[in-house]
């Protein structure tokens, strides 16, 4: 009985060398509760079971928490030009900023709309983001937005094999490589930009980028901090 109830719990199949190649944590109910459960407002992982310390919810879903730093009038709705500004708070040049906001509002905006007509401000509402959620992504954020711990700590058990807790740019790509779900193009695409630009935001000095950075973006702390940072107002995150 102790035999198979171990064998139960392996997390490597010796036919499937991937399984070995990609080791997950099995020790996260010792420092996360319920690390498997989906949080609805808070991004927690082993280091901040509580989520990002200070950082204010509104009882937005995480998902939601993750774009409302654009939403620059507080309304629930994102107009380009307010994307736009945020890119340009974040500290990327005008034309980067540019190219974002036009293939953001571009994939997102029609499916977050209240309504089947189209608008041609392209606007996207908050409240329906969940509905932009696209495939081959590392569904750290379930269909409804909310926030899979277990999920983030897979991420970087994974793919993290340089130094832990931090994935270098060749990982990354890795890592979007292997998330990728079959003939799924478009979440192809979208999930190397999205990555990659998080990668340039967010990377230290050593070309890194952290854990805690990844975490911080997905409640959309991480953006409030570089938007300060770009004004000085706060030291650079380790």
């Amino acid at each position: 009985m102790g035999d198979k109830a171990a064998e139960g719990m392996l997390t490597i199949a010796d036919k499937a060398p991937v399984t070995s190649e990609r080791k997950i944590r099995a020790d996260l109910d010792n420092k996360l509760p319920k690390p498997y459960m989906a949080r609805g407002v808070t991004a927690p992982d082993t280091d901040n079971p509580n989520g990002t310390m200070g950082h204010k919810h509104h009882n937005m879903s995480v998902l939601q928490q993750h774009v409302s730093f654009f939403d620059q009038d507080d309304n629930g709705i994102i107009f380009p030009w307010e994307t736009f500004k945020g890119f340009c708070d974040l500290g990327f040049n005008v034309v980067a900023a540019f190219v974002f906001m036009v293939l953001i509002h571009g994939a997102m905006s029609y499916v977050t709309l209240p309504t089947w007509l189209p608008s041609p401000f392209f606007p996207i509402y908050i409240e329906n983001i969940h509905r932009a959620k696209h495939g081959s992504d590392s569904s750290t954020y379930d269909t409804e937005g909310r926030f899979i711990p277990a999920n983030l700590e897979n991420m970087f058990s994974k793919y993290a094999l340089t130094v832990p807790d931090k994935l270098s740019f060749k990982e990354l790509w890795h890592m979007t490589d292997s998330t990728r779900n079959a003939f799924d193009f478009f979440g192809w695409t979208v999930s190397k930009l999205e990555w990659g630009v998080l990668y340039v935001l967010a990377k230290d000095s050593d070309g890194f980028l952290s854990k805690e950075s990844v975490r911080r973006c997905f409640d959309g702390s991480l953006f409030e901090h570089c938007a300060k940072m770009q004004k000085g107002d706060v030291n650079k995150m380790g």
